[in-house]
């Protein structure tokens, strides 16, 4: 069974923009250096043919990667959403932590995660736990430390950054 790739317009946007990149200027550039580098002969010991080698390797398989992300994509605009109190995904949502902590969080594609923006991936653990919950709800967060309760405080849809 194949996990759907849930991804919003942002984060799919910057896929594309990685994928352009690496068609229109790191690999040309890449390719230049190892033709040059082939040019000057002897390429047992030649550390910029080698290393021109391994990088285009590198480049074709991450093109490769990001050319099938892309294709296998579900996009979800979280904006386009109708507003609910229930978290799916693209919801931001806040919760109240059992010590009282307020935390803001974002659920997103696994390609999008950012743990500094706050964006955690749909299928971690506490985006499970927040799924089809509803503002006031409090659920269980298993840890490796054990089950934490979560107070559900809000929930909205908007365009991430």
């Amino acid at each position: 069974m194949e996990i759907k790739n849930y991804i919003t317009p942002q984060g799919q946007q910057r896929l594309k923009d990685e994928l352009l990149h690496l068609l229109d200027v790191e690999r040309p550039e890449i390719v230049r250096v190892v033709s040059w580098a082939a040019s000057n002969g002897d390429r047992s010991e030649n550390g910029d043919y080698q290393y021109g080698k391994k990088r285009l390797r590198e480049i074709d398989r991450r093109i490769h990667f990001l050319t099938k992300r892309l294709e296998d994509a579900v996009v979800v605009d979280p904006a386009a959403r109708e507003e609910t109190d229930q978290v799916f995904f693209g919801a931001t949502v806040n919760y109240l932590n059992a010590d009282g902590e307020e935390t803001r969080i974002s659920i997103v594609g696994v390609d999008e995660v950012d743990v500094d923006k706050g964006y955690v991936s749909w299928i971690s653990p506490i985006a499970k736990a927040l799924i089809k919950a509803r503002v006031g709800d409090t659920v269980q967060l298993q840890t490796p430390k054990g089950s934490k309760a979560i107070e559900i405080l809000e929930v909205t849809y908007q365009a991430l950054d």
